[in-house]
């Protein structure tokens, strides 16, 4: 778009198109910002002062019962409603990452995308939901044996155990699924795993928590607190769109979307403007670890 980027980042990150340097988190931020930058965009919640002008997005939950930055930012609409606000940018996609995704392929497994070791996940459910609805499943994201949820060993071996994937090998095997499986039992701020999906055709089967319902509709999936509804549900996994759902993620969830919704943001900052009129604060701080999943 024209803009002259900074990364303040960890040692060893890179970039083609912008300058890296390193963050020091032992330091304030206010003195490792460039003195010739305009505006600051943080994703690590600070509290500082700082020199410039300033806007934060807040990635995931927080429970803590303080205020949130006045020029904070959500990743969805649900999300910013949890803390009072209206304000909100949804993530976006690399394109050119993920490469063309084939149709005519066939299908033949579900798939499972995220931090299996996270039991707000729910893999365990995936793979109990999987198996009952007689389809074989690639778990992307964990591994057979688990030491950090107790002792946990998955031994139904049609469910396949891919450990952390990325690029090539991780849209190859989202490409070759049915349908995405995520029964999250919190509230998701957003998902990076319902749009990699789509994006590969894939419709999205899940709990209707957080960002789910106004990212999957009917058009792209089924969304369900009930367990043996979504098992129900499966039986039409080949009823979907594959096209559409692709097409949907690349009309709404491009990294280019996203930059083209944050700049407006950044001309309120730097015009002197908020972008909430009052400091966004977590509206419940007392929640249930794990949301509702019903037989």
């Amino acid at each position: 778009m024209g803009h002259r980027i900074t990364f303040l980042a960890s040692a060893g990150s890179v970039s083609d198109f912008a300058q890296v340097k390193v963050l020091d988190n032992s330091l304030p931020l206010s003195g490792q910002i460039p003195y010739d930058v305009d505006l600051v965009h943080s994703f690590n919640n600070t509290l500082e002062d700082l020199p410039k002008p300033f806007i934060y997005t807040q990635e995931g939950n927080t429970t803590t019962d303080r205020d949130l930055h006045i020029n904070t930012c959500f990743v969805s609409r649900n999300h910013a409603s949890r803390y009072g606000s209206e304000m909100y940018v949804y993530n976006g996609m690399g394109l050119e990452e993920y490469g063309k995704p084939r149709f005519d392929v066939e299908r033949k497994y579900l798939h499972f995308l995220g931090k299996a070791a996270w039991k707000v996940k729910n893999v365990k459910d995936c793979i109990s939901m999987a198996r009952e609805a007689r389809m074989p499943l690639r778990v992307l994201g964990g591994n057979r044996v688990n030491l950090k949820m107790g002792i946990r060993i998955t031994l139904d071996f049609n469910v396949h155990f891919e450990g952390m994937v990325g690029g090539t090998y991780k849209n190859q095997l989202i490409n070759g699924s049915k349908a995405l499986l995520f029964p999250v039992l919190w509230n998701e701020p957003f998902g990076i795993a319902l749009t990699e999906s789509l994006y590969f055709g894939c419709p999205v089967f899940g709990t209707p928590y957080g960002s789910l319902p106004e990212i999957v509709t009917s058009e792209f999936g089924f969304l369900s607190s009930s367990r043996s509804e979504l098992i129900r549900a499966l039986e039409n996994a080949e009823s979907f769109d594959r096209k559409k759902c692709h097409e949907y993620v690349c009309d709404n969830f491009s990294a280019k979307k996203m930059t083209m919704d944050y700049l407006p943001l950044y001309e309120k900052i730097l015009n002197g403007e908020s972008l909430n009129p009052k400091p966004p604060r977590p509206i419940e701080t007392e929640q249930p670890k794990l949301l509702a999943f019903t037989e």
